[in-house]
């Protein structure tokens, strides 16, 4: 294709597969890559975002980093919806908690994301648009999870812009029942929606809000096990 490579992903078209796994961190990207993926084939080091295309259980599959809030995956989901025939993304990242019954560890599948960025008012519509994730992809998530025993949650999470926020209130999104606050799930949703692709994300509770249950950044890195099978599980 004559827009590949583009500006933040180096590969050509064709290296990068139909289903594609992101994360916020590249060297999760790595992680699942050598932990899990046959044969893989590194697509991209543009700017240190990792992308590698492997097979798992036979099916072709690319795994790459997205980096941090919705301008970055913004971009990213873009370019592989446009340019590269990426019909699937789903996004295994972290997540803090909002709920008392929600701890470290645990998973939210994300059916929804509210957010407080203006990235949808681009599309001009006359009103409020809700992102929503892929509902055959939400329910084969939740029925992996039903079969292993992980514990979960599907429901609504926050996809924010601010991390350091200088008048937070996440008491006021804990009430309306939101799981979790992170900070692309929106824009994907948003991108495939307008493309009529597929997008889901799923996150592991890495904090939580209210309670201060926190982990470290390596553990953020490569403890996730359970958010990273369930994702390929599903591809």
């Amino acid at each position: 294709m004559a827009n590949t490579p583009t500006p933040h992903i180096g590969a050509q078209y064709g290296e990068i597969a139909e289903t594609v796994l992101m994360a916020g961190d590249p060297l999760r990207a790595k992680f699942i890559t050598d932990n899990y993926l046959e044969n893989p084939v590194q697509f991209n080091n543009v700017r240190g975002m990792l992308g590698f295309t492997g097979t798992y259980k036979g099916k072709r599959v690319s795994v790459m980093g997205h980096g941090m809030g919705i301008p970055s995956i913004g971009i990213y989901s873009y370019e592989l919806f446009h340019f590269y025939g990426v019909n699937t993304i789903i996004r295994v990242g972290s997540a803090g908690a909002y709920p008392e019954d929600l701890h470290i560890g645990d998973l939210v599948i994300a059916q929804g994301a509210c957010t407080d960025s203006n990235y949808g008012s681009q599309y001009e519509l006359p009103g409020t648009f809700a992102p929503i994730g892929d509902f055959d992809l939400l329910r084969a998530a939740a029925n992996v999870c039903d079969a292993r025993g992980i514990r979960y949650k599907v429901g609504n999470i926050l996809s924010s812009d601010v991390f350091y926020s200088d008048n937070p209130h996440p008491d006021r999104w804990a009430k309306m029942g939101v799981l979790a606050v992170e900070m692309e799930a929106s824009a994907l949703y948003m991108n495939a929606a307008r493309e009529g692709k597929r997008a889901l994300v799923i996150c592991t509770i890495s904090d939580h809000i209210f309670t201060g249950e926190v982990t470290t950044a390596e553990e953020r890195q490569t403890t996730f096990t359970n958010m990273m099978e369930v994702a390929l599980e599903i591809i």
